[in-house]
């Protein structure tokens, strides 16, 4: 019987078998292949760019100075990521709901990681590098959308940089539109209504929260 089996049968429900070590950690997992620690880079290769100027999509991680975090998405049309040069780029800021969370954290904590992904592929790009919040930059002329020109951009100076493998997406069929079933769920208006208190009616909140409400706000 191999320790990790032992400790299995010997944790009652209820109880945890924490990871408390690296050693432990790689003991259980082994070591990463040779391919998977190559990988990394410094610098925006063309493939980066290539990538960057096809994605309408990014999930960006922050944590504050205490290291609780936060992940944020952004979107818009493909390429609204603006390279600078080989070692940094600039994403755009558009009008949401004010909380500014991301921006909070970067402002006490400069670290971000960065996930581009571009629909219908599998893969992702990852980059982890140092954030800071402008306003204003001879780049700004570049990220206008629908006359819409932003009043903050997140420039992040690149310190890591590789593509993530595919597993996850095919794992979760995430692309897959049969495995899809937005229904499961509640309309997010009743959500809303349910986790928190309101004042609106859920009619009103319906209302505000209708795709082509939505659509009218995007940018202003």
């Amino acid at each position: 019987m191999t320790e990790v089996t032992a400790l299995t049968e010997n944790t009652s429900a209820g109880e945890y078998a924490e990871i408390t070590s690296a050693e432990e950690l790689r003991d259980l997992l082994g070591e990463p292949m040779p391919r998977a620690l190559a990988k990394e880079r410094v610098r925006l290769h063309a493939r980066d760019r290539e990538w960057l100027a096809a994605s309408p999509f990014c999930l960006i991680a922050t944590a504050d100075a205490t290291g609780a975090c936060d992940v944020s998405p952004k979107g818009d049309p493909p390429g609204f990521t603006h390279v600078i040069d080989d070692v940094t780029i600039a994403i755009p800021d558009r009008p949401g709901n004010r909380r500014v969370d991301g921006f909070h954290n970067i402002l006490a904590n400069p670290h971000v990681g960065l996930v581009y992904v571009v629909p219908g592929r599998t893969e992702t790009l990852r980059i982890n590098g140092r954030a800071r919040i402008v306003r204003e930059a001879p780049f700004f002329d570049a990220m206008v959308v629908k006359n819409h020109r932003p009043r903050l951009a997140i420039v992040v100076e690149i310190e890591q940089i590789f593509f993530h493998c595919a597993k996850a997406f095919l794992r979760s069929e995430l692309w897959k539109p049969e495995t899809w079933n937005p229904d499961a769920l509640p309309p997010h208006a009743r959500i809303v209504k349910d986790v928190q208190y309101t004042e609106e009616t859920f009619e009103e909140l319906d209302r505000y929260y209708s795709p082509e409400h939505y659509t009218k706000r995007l940018y202003g």
